[in-house]
């Protein structure tokens, strides 16, 4: 089915839905998962496509709500649903495009393949969709080919998706299973360079919060056997940029590395935000809050972009915007240990120990409820609260283990032991802890700050000649280069006015933007640009059109007044009842039946 749709907006955004599991087997699910990424992906190249981040789309997983609903949530104008059904050695996708605008569906497929084809239904897919998006809202500039294939090794690639899925849990044991995981890939095919970057993110994070500098090492390994293979992986400079800044607390190369892998993918919000949470452990707070803000566009349901942006506001001391922005990352996702612990600490800071108790017995995932409860009677001292604090000094002999937050260090300072906070602090610093690389302006750390051990710990860390510049290039957006010339812009539409007029090309319901190319001999992007740089017109529009002038000359011959007014707009070339009014109407300003009565002599 190939219809084209009547859109008021120029709206090019698409949100890809989970595809859903229809195999027999639940656990291959990360197949369908892994799938519904690859073609997010692939969008992303598309310039000018807004494509909503996959932690957005995938917030939808397993919702039955309505298209409108989403596309008014996400601002997207379509959405791609389907299923993936996988058995031994072959793979069934269908797909279906639709509009968010009132829900009808303008194209749909099945693709029924060997597994070996994976790569090449995920490209025709995505080719397919990035098209029907084009001749519905305006010019894009579609490349030949949206993916490439990675591997040749079905086996290697099944086990990447599995350890992918593991990878995007995005917490300790999701990231101790997919290294499991990457290995057994590696070990199948060592030329496969994704499970390689995918390992060294996993090193670099698990070994920066956990002080295994051994993790760090095998990290830059798997980085140089990755870019040997791939030394444009947009997964692998953000690989790179983690162990930069997590591992080594290298803010300059950091920096660099992760605008690298934003320029090779401005879509991949996990770059974006890695170089937030880098502006925002250096103190450069508005830089970091317009980085979440654009982060936000592209992915507005994300728990963890809410919970980087509360972040910012909480070291910048702004209590109640950061409790905002928790609110919203625990709606999203009520089990999000990072806000939840971020909650204790503004709670405590605030002052609002009835709101606190609550929050600590409701929330069974709270971090370290019993340090939290003293640390809100040493913080807040004239609270007269029942808290035992007898076990304070226990407390702080603890270590900080995979927690998020340094309770141990926070107890000591409120507890006044400063110089023991200070050896504490200055230990961490050296092991490169990620627990406290934002110390320089944690709120609870400031009677730290009149000792100069701590301002020369600053100094070590943050000093002249560490941090990168304050300044980020602004890009220049040149002007858009014509794809034709105007000696080929007239032969076209030359042979255009006689396709149209004498052959009526339009008439064919199925007509596509690349068939029409094909007719006048240029490619689909010079087409599109053509009919939006220079008529003003999107394909769609363009077409129906003459189906609509069509239409209205064969209504108003009385040899037709035998046939319905749906039969002659079939016959003009619509093959959608809804297609045809809601054009009609929009061109028109009316309903074709009053249309014709007004125009009957």
């Amino acid at each position: 089915m190939s219809d084209h749709l009547t859109l008021s907006s120029s709206n090019k955004s698409i949100a890809v839905l989970p595809f859903v599991n229809m195999s027999t087997d639940p656990a291959n699910e990360y197949f369908s998962d892994g799938i519904t990424e690859e073609i997010i992906n692939a969008l992303t190249t598309v310039k000018g496509l807004k494509v909503i981040a996959r932690t957005s789309s995938f917030a939808f997983k397993n919702k039955n709500m309505d298209v409108r609903t989403i596309g008014d949530q996400l601002g997207v104008s379509t959405v791609l649903e389907g299923s993936v059904r996988k058995a031994k050695n072959r793979v069934r996708i269908t797909a279906q495009l639709i509009s968010t605008d009132n829900g009808t569906h303008f194209w749909s497929k099945n693709f029924d393949r060997d597994l070996e084809d994976i790569f090449a239904v995920q490209d025709e897919i995505s080719l397919q969709i990035a098209d029907r998006i084009r001749e519905n809202f305006g010019h894009l500039n579609i490349q030949e080919h949206l993916i490439e294939a990675p591997t040749k090794n079905m086996e290697a690639y099944d086990l990447y998706l599995k350890g992918r899925h593991q990878h995007l849990m995005w917490d300790g044991q999701g990231m101790v299973n997919s290294i499991a995981i990457y290995e057994q890939c590696v070990t199948i095919d060592p030329l496969f360079a994704l499970p390689y970057f995918g390992l060294a993110y996993s090193y670099a994070m698990y070994g920066s919060w956990t002080n295994n500098k051994e993790l760090l090492r095998l990290s830059e390994a798997n980085l140089t056997k990755g870019f040997n293979l791939d030394k444009q992986s947009y997964r692998g400079y953000f690989g790179k940029a983690t162990l930069l800044f997590w591992g080594h607390w290298d803010f300059i190369n950091g920096q660099k590395v992760f605008q690298q892998a934003i320029a090779l993918n401005p879509s991949y919000t996990e770059a974006e935000e890695g170089l937030c949470e880098l502006y925002t452990a250096i103190g450069y707070f508005e830089k970091a809050l317009r980085h979440t803000d654009n982060i936000l566009k592209i992915n507005p349901l994300s728990p963890n972009h809410y919970f980087t942006k509360a972040n910012i506001y909480f070291l910048n001391e702004d209590y109640t915007r950061a409790l905002e922005c928790i609110e919203i990352s625990l709606s999203i996702n009520p089990n999000f240990t990072h806000p939840i612990g971020l909650k204790q600490l503004c709670l405590i800071l605030t002052g609002d120990y009835e709101k606190l108790t609550v929050f600590l017995d409701k929330t069974p995932l709270a971090e370290r409820a019993e340090e939290c409860r003293v640390l809100y009677k040493l913080v807040n001292p004239e609270d007269k609260i029942d808290v035992d604090i007898s076990r304070t000094k226990f407390m702080i002999k603890k270590e900080i283990g995979e927690a998020l937050f340094a309770w141990p260090l926070f107890l000591m300072v409120h507890l006044g032991e400063h110089e023991m906070a200070l050896d504490f602090l200055e230990e961490n610093i050296k092991m490169r802890r990620g627990q406290i690389i934002n110390f320089m302006n944690i709120p609870l750390l400031k009677p730290l700050h009149q000792y100069q051990r701590f301002q020369d710990m600053v100094q070590a860390v943050f000093g002249v000649g560490l941090l990168p510049t304050d300044s980020e290039k602004q890009k220049r957006i040149a002007a858009p280069k014509a794809l034709m010339s105007v000696t080929e812009i007239d032969l076209v539409l030359k042979v255009f006015d006689k396709g149209m007029k004498e052959e009526k090309w339009f008439k064919n319901p199925s007509i596509s933007l690349r068939e029409l190319a094909e007719k006048v001999n240029i490619s689909g992007n010079k087409l599109s640009w053509l009919l939006n740089e220079r008529m003003g017109q999107n394909f769609n529009e363009y077409i129906n059109s003459f189906r609509v002038e069509n239409f209205k000359e064969n209504a108003l011959n009385p040899a037709n007044s035998h046939l319905t007014l749906l039969a002659i707009a079939y016959e003009s070339g619509f093959n959608s009842k809804t297609v045809f009014n809601s054009f009609f109407k929009k061109i028109e300003g009316t309903t074709p039946k009053a249309w014709l009565r007004a125009n009957q002599n």
